[in-house]
């Protein structure tokens, strides 16, 4: 996709985003849990590829959220219900996807890398269904800021009605800890100082924003990029509510 088609969310960004505190560097200059902040920026960034990434929605969806997470990040489970209600807006179109990728803290929150390996174990068993509905639970409840007794993953697992034996052999495999090393370093390459770090895709094409956006702020930026998108129009995208 040409960069005309995106280049003007910068623009409306900056008008729209709800100014907040965002706290960028805690010990050992590691990026932290952020709340809302007016900052964006239009990088060039991995597409998404369906044998790396989870995706709720349309996966030929013209415009991605793609969202790095911190499951114990209390602003990351905020910004979880708000992409609930951003998908419920705009997932029957088919125009708008939401893919999460890990990017736990570990110098804040500890717990949060095993989590997130728990998490694609699910997905192992259940697809993206199961990961998005496993990480529901788990924000569910943690009350976040590294609360969550781990002991819960396999509950977690048993309540979805996966197989435990399976589930803790993966967990306890460590066969994900690569994958989730690997998404953390994709994030901080990317320009994430805290989460939830936010892209707007089209294509590899994309606009970051810092911290937990509200849904009117999401709405609208969301709405301009499908602004700039050749052959979709008001009619294929949800009506106004």
């Amino acid at each position: 996709m040409k960069s005309q088609y995106v280049l003007p969310i910068t623009i409306v960004v900056a008008g729209v985003l709800i100014a907040g505190a965002v706290f960028l560097v805690g010990k050992n200059n590691a990026p932290a849990s952020s709340t809302t902040t007016p900052v964006s920026d239009k990088i060039t960034a991995r597409a998404y590829d369906p044998s790396v990434d989870h995706i709720l929605g349309n996966p030929n969806a013209a415009v991605k959220v793609v969202e790095y997470a911190d499951l114990e990040c209390p602003f990351c489970k905020v910004f979880q219900t708000t992409m609930h209600q951003i998908m419920d807006y705009y997932g029957t179109s088919g125009n708008v996807a939401w893919v999460y990728r890990p990017f736990p803290l570990a110098q804040l929150h500890s717990k949060a890398p095993e989590e997130a390996e728990a998490a694609e174990c699910a997905a192992d068993q259940g697809g993206d269904a199961e990961f998005y509905k496993y990480i529901d639970q788990i924000y569910a409840i943690t009350p976040s800021e590294n609360g969550l007794d781990l002991s819960e993953l396999p509950t977690i697992a048993q309540q979805q009605g996966l197989n435990v034996t399976t589930f803790n052999q993966c967990l306890n495999s460590g066969k994900y800890a690569t994958k989730i090393q690997n998404s953390y370093n994709e994030a901080i390459k990317e320009g994430g100082q805290g989460t939830p770090f936010i892209l707007i895709m089209v294509g590899n094409e994309a606009v970051t924003l810092q911290g937990a956006q509200p849904y009117d702020s999401m709405r609208a930026a969301i709405d301009a990029v499908l602004a700039g998108i050749p052959g979709i129009t008001a009619s294929s995208t949800p009506a106004a509510q």
